[in-house]
């Protein structure tokens, strides 16, 4: 039978009727009055293993929200993400593998989603929808790389790779810091709340995206309690887990379950829960050694344990209730499915290497290809089809009698090997980039005339350092001597005056550090005449030592105007003058358009 797509226009008065596959069967969007599109809410977790739901078997938890969310819809059996964050959230905005996007890594810039890359929240921009992200971004910081620039009309967060503290944290809601108000999930699940509410009249495309349970790992009592001293009934190798950090993290994981319980009852309490398509997915595998179903690896690996993850369908009445799909998906898959389960126009201007998953949510899996999906990180690349996985190490497994890949089928089928492995040659060469990244960091749009440069992306010169090895929302600290300085590799977009900013502490001791700040030709000096030393915070929250850098105010120090051409080059923060032992801790510099002109 002739494939039938049914395109639902931007005005509201239209019937939205989204096409469902190849045999001409179809959704219909029905409510009081004229019908309406279907709202789209994304819901992504932060480093949550496939095994981190009880309705995949894990007795150590209790997720009943996110459970009934499968039994009312559909469940991906074998979804495979990225094993680390940013190239995910890449791979679900563009349905491309991330190499081909520009995003090579998690921080200093390595994240940045290329700017010639159109992502989902675009596409449904364009054809009416309102659009917000709350939580966690990831795929860069400055304009237009951050979400105001990528399709998203409203963005409440961080854009970093993770943030420090998660009670009332500094945050970003859209060109602005503010402070968040108690424990982050909570607060980022009632700014979604609301955005429906506000707009329950008009479509909404809505990412909710976590930023648990990803370390450090801190959450309120309520939940963490009945795990502090718990008994794990289903450990994974008493070796290796950690069962402090499993506790911790399986306790953020049953307070993302009470979120999606929140957010099912207002959609419900809006009327909006027949008319919206929820998709609940994580963004690599777990955080930590704890059970994963005997899955073999973790967060980092490319391997069964770190890039299979959770994938949740929803829509009632329109996803048939409690289907449990085999065949293999990924993140690629997302944006083309969303897009089609709402009815919309798309011709993206790059091919996508992601493929619709609507038949399969429609039961029609007759037809349905043997894929192969590919999976990178740092150079190690994997493959799978529905029944094997070729690994980083050229080991092939059956992954229908051996999902814990334990024994090696290389020798015994040496044809499947070799016709594996030279897909992987060929995603190496077609896929992966060849020359270093060398991307600037923007300044200076007029549609949005801050920039902020934290930390993450500058580099320390001297003895100054990051005050963790992470540089995620991290800030410099051990500025000692004059001879050290910080640099970032700008672009200033439009010439022009700009009010410059310092964010910094200096103890009581080191008032009169005086900095210089410069770019080309143009530079300005500021005295810190005023002590700001507040103490870390973060450690009285955590549940288990951490890595990362802990987190503390910063007060902003004005340091002058800077007249800036439109040109490339390195922004220098440096000391003419520190008369103590320290010059200040620095967590970023602004740069604010003032007025545009010829230099």
């Amino acid at each position: 039978m002739s494939r039938r797509r049914v395109i639902a226009f931007a005005s509201c008065l239209m019937v939205a009727v989204v096409a469902l596959g190849r045999r001409g069967q179809m959704f219909a969007v029905e409510g009081p009055g004229p019908a309406k599109r279907p709202n789209v809410l994304v819901i992504i977790t932060d480093d949550q293993g496939w095994g981190d739901l009880s309705i995949h078997g894990n007795k150590n938890l209790r997720t009943p929200n996110i459970d009934r969310l499968a039994q009312e819809g559909a469940r991906f059996e074998r979804f495979y993400v990225s094993p680390v964050c940013a190239p995910t959230r890449a791979e679900f905005l563009t349905g491309r593998y991330h190499p081909r996007t520009g995003v090579r890594g998690v921080t200093t810039g390595a994240e940045r989603l290329n700017l010639d890359e159109q992502i989902v929240a675009e596409v449904f921009r364009q054809a009416g929808y309102r659009t917000a992200i709350f939580g966690k971004w990831h795929n860069g910081s400055q304009y237009p790389y951050h979400p105001l620039g990528r399709g998203f009309e409203e963005f409440y967060g961080f854009t970093s790779g993770h943030w420090g503290h998660y009670f009332s944290p500094p945050l970003e809601w859209n060109d602005t810091w503010v402070r968040g108000s108690g424990y982050l999930p909570d607060d980022l699940t009632n700014r979604a709340i609301d955005f429906f509410r506000k707009h329950q009249d008009e479509p909404v495309f809505c990412c909710l995206a976590f930023n648990t349970p990803h370390s450090p790992f801190q959450v309120p009592d309520e939940f963490y309690q009945r795990f502090a001293i718990a008994e794990l009934p289903m450990p994974h190798h008493a070796a290796e887990e950690d069962l402090q950090a499993t506790r911790a993290a399986l306790a953020m994981c049953e307070n993302i379950d009470w979120n999606v319980g929140r957010l099912r009852r207002a959609l419900a309490e809006l009327g909006l829960e027949n008319r919206t398509i929820v998709v609940y997915f994580s963004d690599n595998g777990p955080n930590g050694w704890r059970w994963n179903g005997g899955l073999r690896g973790r967060k980092g690996s490319t391997d069964e344990g770190g890039c299979r993850v959770p994938c949740i369908f929803w829509w009632p009445g329109q996803i048939p209730a409690g289907m449990v799909i085999a065949e293999p998906a990924a993140a690629i898959d997302l944006a083309p499915t969303l897009v089609e389960l709402a009815g919309l126009s798309w011709r993206p201007p790059k091919p996508v290497d992601g493929k619709s998953l609507v038949p399969l949510l429609r039961g029609e899996s007759a037809g349905w290809p043997d894929r192969m999906i590919l999976v990178h990180q740092n150079g190690r690349v994997s493959v799978r089809t529905r029944e094997y996985v070729l690994d980083d190490r050229g080991r092939l497994y059956s992954l229908v009698t051996d999902p814990g890949q334990t024994r090696d089928l290389r020798s015994q089928l040496p044809a499947v090997a070799a016709r594996l492995s030279q897909a992987v040659e060929r995603f190496r060469q077609e896929v992966l980039p060849k020359e270093p990244d060398t991307r600037p960091f923007p300044v200076g749009y007029t549609q949005f005339p801050i920039a902020y440069l934290p930390a993450r992306d500058g580099v320390p010169h001297g003895k100054i350092r990051r005050s963790s090895v992470h540089p995620n929302c991290s800030f410099f600290t051990g500025w000692e001597s004059t001879d050290d300085s910080i640099t970032w590799d700008i672009e200033v977009k439009t010439a022009g005056l700009y009010e410059a900013t310092l964010y910094y502490t200096c103890r009581a001791e080191d008032v009169g550090a005086q900095l210089r700040l410069s770019f080309g030709e143009s530079s300005v000096a500021a005295t810190v005449a005023e002590a700001f030393d507040p103490p870390l915070i973060g450690a009285a929250e955590d549940r288990v030592p951490r890595s990362e850098s802990y987190m503390k105010e910063f007060r902003p120090l004005r340091l002058g105007m800077l007249n800036l051409p439109a040109d490339r080059g390195l922004l220098t923060l440096r000391a003419d003058k520190i008369p103590g032992q320290r010059a200040v801790d620095v967590w970023m510099i602004s740069l604010r358009l003032v007025s545009a002109g010829k230099n």
